[in-house]
C-alpha cells in the first residue's frame, strides 16, 4: 500500500513561485521501496479534466514535461526521504489548480497508469 501526501500549495501572485512536495508511506510485502516509483504531478482546474504536468523516473535520471510547464517547473526526487518536489517559477493564473502526487511502475503521462494518488494541494496564481 502506498499513501502520498502533498503539501506546499498556496496562493502565489502572477509571476511568483511555489515548491510543492509529496512524500510517500509504503508498506509492502513485497519488497516495493519509494525508489521502484516513477513520481508524477498532476494538476486539475475547476471543470476540467486532470492533466498532465510532469514526471520522473526512479532514479531521477529521466524526466518529462507538459510543453505548458517546460522551463518554469522543475521536478526532483530524494528517494531517501521518499520525497519528490516541485518547483514552480514563473507561475501564470492558468496554473491554478489542485495539484496532484501519483505513483506508478510504468513511466508514462496517462492517469490511468498511476495506480496511488495523494489528496491534492491547492495552487492559485492571482493576476
Amino acid at each position: 500500500q502506498v499513501q502520498l501526501v502533498e503539501s506546499g500549495g498556496g496562493w502565489v501572485q502572477d509571476g511568483g513561485s511555489l515548491n510543492l512536495s509529496c512524500t510517500a508511506s509504503i508498506r509492502s510485502t513485497s519488497g516495493l521501496t519509494f525508489s521502484y516509483f516513477t513520481m508524477a504531478w498532476f494538476r486539475q482546474a475547476p471543470g476540467s479534466e486532470r492533466q498532465f504536468v510532469v514526471y520522473v523516473s526512479w532514479s531521477g535520471g529521466s524526466t518529462n514535461y507538459a510543453d505548458s510547464v517546460k522551463g518554469r517547473f522543475t521536478i526532483s526526487r530524494d528517494n531517501a526521504k521518499n520525497t519528490v518536489y516541485l518547483r514552480m517559477e514563473s507561475l501564470k493564473p492558468e496554473d491554478t489548480a489542485l495539484y496532484y502526487c501519483a505513483a506508478s511502475l510504468i513511466p508514462s503521462t496517462g492517469t490511468s497508469r498511476y495506480n496511488y494518488w495523494g489528496q491534492g494541494t491547492q495552487v492559485t496564481v492571482s493576476s
